[in-house]
């Protein structure tokens, strides 16, 4: 190594950038792959989800009619356990004048006898059979109690109802599914919420969520054999329907469904990085082995003279393996300080809490398996090539260095240069389609548009809520919906004239108040916005324009819609708003005047360049109005921006490692192109002594790593287009895969290696011939 300095550097710098890389990249992929893990009864637990076939395809969703939980306890004796939960949400929890927003879930007594999450006080069998009783964390334990014993201590919920806390679970881990700091019994629910009470024995109202934990791992099949048609027993044969077990195994990373059938899901991001970090990984390991090789002719003598002491070749053999199995010692060992530099900027940027587990088995199983793999697919080419030598020929000087052994070396400069190309094209492709999205119409304005849950003393105080914003000028308007802009939390079929009978169309609901267009800044394309004018409008209706594309009514103002089984008077056509993906088609939806439960406030804030005293301003009135609660909203652009939450990481973490690979590339080439100048020093230094020029020695060297490059960029373009395809595909509104996009790749990649190899070879042409020939 020090008789070499440059290249051992090189080689180590080379080796410790993709170890690093590998390490972070695996650690994501191992945190997404370990959810829900911890939960000893993982593989029997299975979520209850539906495949109705209506419009054309199979629609799967996750939310069941409430009387499921209990069906399900008696419909086979493989089915040891039931749960249903709510939806979960934020609420106000209160000790005394100690309030803070948590989030939790109503829930079955059985839950955490099922889900198993650690108690810390409290037995899990009996902790929730009291219907006033509440189970929080130890993080709001702590919060709520400041270290006194909880148990048997009073606190309050949304201002409402007085729980007593009967039980203290472990804060629940990061890489759980579920995410919640209390739990309420689900028998409260029903005691002090009628519509809940109502839906007890309703097939019809699909707004639960059921959990089944079956008696044995192998058990699906069995189970959803005999209660897939329990929905079609029930009376729900108006489309067909069927239950079917989702295992929380695959909750995480097969979250997706089409046309009834796991598709895409988050999966797809785990084996894509984990390809990534492979390939950087390989790449590293592609300079060692070129570089190694190109300095077989400096090694060739010291192979010879071993051979001829009597070293046989698996000695030889052995002692490169040893040699790069060193170097990658030295490199894991930098690349996991490398590690420790970064994580901290690495987790800002894919939002997670990684750390490397040093009291870990499963680390130092990986460290040394990433130690010694490294080594031996680093030395492998190498120490079967060097050991190969014949040891008369290598001492007399005759060792063959030509166009075969120079072979091996190109295939994988054409290697390497291939997975920069798909990394680069990559990451331009991820960047435009990204690009698409956020230039959609989103048929509605965010600037100066912010969301406010809702309360019941919100709900009962909201005209004088609104009036007083209006007049303190705060605000331009105000509305509420069940859902805010940026979400879709309800569902329902609509009947219109002409309709045929065996179609059936899925709607997204919005339960809105007066104002809606105008709050959110949406055309009225026909017709009008409910008004407080027309006392009719509780029984009117308003459908989008993907709603009356669908429907094809001519004179559209005035029909008569059938809605739950009541007509409604059609009196507006709003523009599409775009409330769901980004990269999806805005669905039919319609709107109606109702109140249901607290909703979601949306107020339009007027352009300013002050806008924290308009927030002050809105904040002083809900705090009049709502002072139980805490002042809490959400800008709409950052709420919808969160949509683009994982594209965005891909895209990020797609760059930076690009970036990195081209960096390793480049090592490798700097050092290769280095030793290939070195190798033909003499043929230089002919060639100017006979009146070569410069740039004629230049494009010498250059012009063979120049076709390498064009090589590895034509056989990877295909590629990089097929799996750019495939990725795309998941999108039905998606970006196109140009041709400047290869162009513009392929022109980098060109420029970048020539940058490195012509300033090498200009090195080597500008050398004196005299003293490259002296010896000749």
């Amino acid at each position: 190594m020090r008789r070499n300095t440059l290249y051992s550097v090189i080689n180590i710098s080379g080796l410790s950038i993709g170890i690093a890389c590998s390490i972070l990249i695996l650690l994501w992929v191992q945190d997404e792959t370990s959810f829900d893990k911890f939960i000893p009864k993982v593989n029997k637990i299975h979520q209850v989800w539906i495949n109705a076939e209506f419009d054309n395809s199979v629609q799967s969703w996750n939310s069941v009619p409430l009387p499921t939980y209990e069906e399900m306890k008696g419909a086979h004796a493989k089915i040891a356990n039931t749960v249903v939960t709510g939806w979960g949400g934020m609420r106000l929890i209160a000790k005394d004048d100690n309030r803070i927003m948590k989030r939790g879930y109503y829930a079955s007594e059985e839950f955490l006898e099922v889900f198993e999450y650690p108690m810390l006080i409290g037995d899990p069998s009996t902790v929730m059979d009291d219907p006033s009783s509440i189970v929080i964390s130890e993080e709001l334990s702590n919060v709520l109690f400041k270290g006194a014993d909880p148990v048997g201590q009073f606190v309050k919920v949304d201002d409402e109802s007085t729980l007593q806390v009967t039980g203290v679970f472990k804060n629940v881990p990061e890489n759980s599914t579920f995410q919640f700091d209390y739990l309420i019994p689900w028998k409260h629910r029903e005691a002090t919420q009628q519509w809940v009470r109502d839906n007890k024995n309703n097939w019809g109202n699909y707004s639960f969520q059921v959990y089944l934990e079956l008696t044995g791992d192998e058990d699906e099949a069995e189970v959803e054999e005999r209660v897939k048609g329990m929905l079609m027993e029930k009376g729900q044969d108006d489309i067909e329907r069927a239950f079917f077990l989702h295992p929380m195994s695959r909750w995480r990373l097969h979250s997706n469904f089409e046309n009834g059938k796991e598709s895409g899901g988050q999966h797809e991001y785990v084996t894509l990085f984990t390809a990534i970090a492979m390939f950087i990984l390989v790449i590293a390991c592609i300079n060692f082995m070129n570089l190694a090789t190109a300095r077989s002719e400096k090694r060739a003598r010291e192979v010879g003279i071993r051979k001829s002491l009597g070293s046989k070749r698996s000695q030889l053999i052995f002692q490169f393996y040893g040699e790069s199995i060193v170097i990658s010692l030295i490199s894991y060992l930098i690349g996991v300080l490398l590690v420790f530099a970064l994580l901290p900027s690495y987790n800002s940027l894919v939002d997670k809490r990684l750390f490397l587990d040093f009291q870990s088995s499963q680390f130092w199983i990986f460290s040394v398996g990433i130690i010694l793999i490294t080594g031996i697919v680093s030395g492998s080419y190498p120490s079967l090539y060097l050991s190969s030598f014949n040891p008369i020929k290598t001492l007399k000087g005759k060792v063959s260095i030509g166009k075969n052994s120079n072979l091996p070396r190109k295939i994988l400069v054409v290697f390497q240069v291939g997975v920069a190309v798909i990394l680069i094209v990559g990451t331009i492709v991820i960047v435009k389609q990204i690009d698409l999205a956020k230039k959609r119409d989103l048929g509605y304005s965010q600037e100066g548009l912010i969301s406010i849950p809702g309360t019941e003393d919100i709900l009962d105080n909201y005209d004088v809520i609104k009036q007083e914003l209006l007049r303190k000028g705060a605000i331009l308007n105000m509305t509420r919906s069940n859902s805010s802009v940026t979400s879709i939390n309800s569902n329902n079929f609509l009947s219109w004239p002409g309709k045929p009978e065996s179609q059936r169309v899925m709607f997204v609901t919005i339960v809105s108040n007066y104002d809606y267009a105008e709050t959110m800044g949406a055309k009225m394309l026909m017709g009008r916005d409910f008004s407080k004018e027309f006392a009719t409008d509780s029984a009117a209706i308003i459908v989008n324009q993907a709603a009356l594309d669908i429907m094809q009514l001519e004179n559209p103002i005035g029909t008569q819609l059938d809605l739950w089984g009541d007509n409604r008077t059609l009196v507006g056509v709003i523009d599409n708003i775009l409330m769901g993906s980004p990269y999806e088609q805005v669905r039919p939806m319609f709107m109606i005047l109702d109140d249901w439960g607290y909703g979601t406030m949306s107020l339009r804030i007027p352009a300013t360049n002050d806008i924290q005293t308009k927030l002050a301003d809105i904040q002083e009135v809900f705090e009049q109005y709502n002072p139980a609660y805490p002042f809490e909203y959400t800008f709409t652009d950052v709420d919808f921006g969160r949509k683009y939450t994982t594209i965005n990481l891909t895209r990020d973490l797609a760059t930076i490692f690009a970036f990195l690979t081209i960096f390793i590339t480049g090592l490798g080439l700097f050092g290769l192109a280095s030793y290939m100048a070195e190798q033909r020093i003499k043929e230089i230094g002919i060639r100017k002594v006979l009146g070569a020029s410069v740039s004629n020695l230049v494009r010498l060297i250059s012009v063979d790593f120049a076709k390498l490059v064009l090589l590895g960029f034509v056989i990877f373009s295909p590629l990089a287009y097929f799996g750019l395809d495939q990725y795309l595909g998941r999108y039905t509104i998606r970006t196109s895969i140009d041709w400047w996009v290869f162009a513009l790749t392929g022109v980098i990649a060109l420029a970048f290696a020539l940058l490195i190899v012509i300033n090498q070879a200009r090195r080597a042409a500008l050398a004196n011939p005299a003293s490259s020939l002296r010896s000749e």
